[in-house]
């Protein structure tokens, strides 16, 4: 089978997935997904083969990731939509919630977050700094969820990718979630535990 049959094939199947399912990767998301490697029609090929296998894709060229707590995380998230522009495709894995961010994020948010401010508590005395976030940027890879649904214990998309050029957020949205996640968790009281990052290889913190 030719390259440019295999990627038909993709396609075609994860257009009839699309009739049943939200928040499934589209054909255009997974061209963008595979652009992040040098190789994306390898890619393409090898998700033909195994569509309900994960992969583990390179940062720094096609996005950066932000890798957070879960609840904190969905927090974060949550203020994105609710309050925000949005997001970029999103993501979990371990326990851990995979912000999909514009490239070069990943060296600009933790200089951000080490000259906010934190100052305040919540009711229980907790400080208004968030829990440790990791920065997945050039040299790093993450494992990104499969183009199909796999294993309930695998990967998932919280907000799949569904463009050829899906808008990301930079350093500065991010920070501005960031703190009012960090804000909102220190009202409530409550923490998230920390978990196992998705990440192939440690990056660095964002904190």
């Amino acid at each position: 089978m030719s390259d440019d049959e295999r990627r038909a094939d993709i396609f075609g199947l994860l257009r009839d997935e699309s009739r049943h399912h939200t928040a499934r990767v589209t054909p255009a998301g997974a061209e963008w997904l595979a652009s992040a490697g040098p190789y994306s029609r390898s890619t393409l090929s090898l998700w033909t083969a195994h569509p309900t296998a994960p992969a583990v894709l390179p940062c720094g060229s096609a996005f950066d990731v932000v890798n957070a707590p879960a609840i904190f995380g969905r927090r974060m998230l949550d203020r994105l939509w609710s309050q925000g522009p949005g997001s970029g495709p999103v993501a979990a894995y371990r326990g851990r919630t995979l912000l999909f961010a514009a490239p070069g994020t990943a060296q600009r948010l933790p200089s951000l977050l080490s000259w906010e401010e934190w100052g305040g508590s919540g009711p229980d005395g907790r400080e208004t700094a968030p829990p440790p976030l990791l920065c997945h940027g050039t040299g790093d890879a993450v494992t990104v969820p499969p183009l199909s649904p796999g294993p309930a214990s695998g990967p998932r998309w919280l907000v799949a990718p569904d463009t050829r050029h899906p808008w990301l957020p930079g350093p500065d949205v991010l920070l501005w979630a960031c703190v009012r996640a960090a804000r909102d968790r220190a009202a409530s009281g409550t923490g998230s535990v920390p978990l196992p990052p998705a990440a192939a290889r440690l990056p660095q913190s964002c904190s």
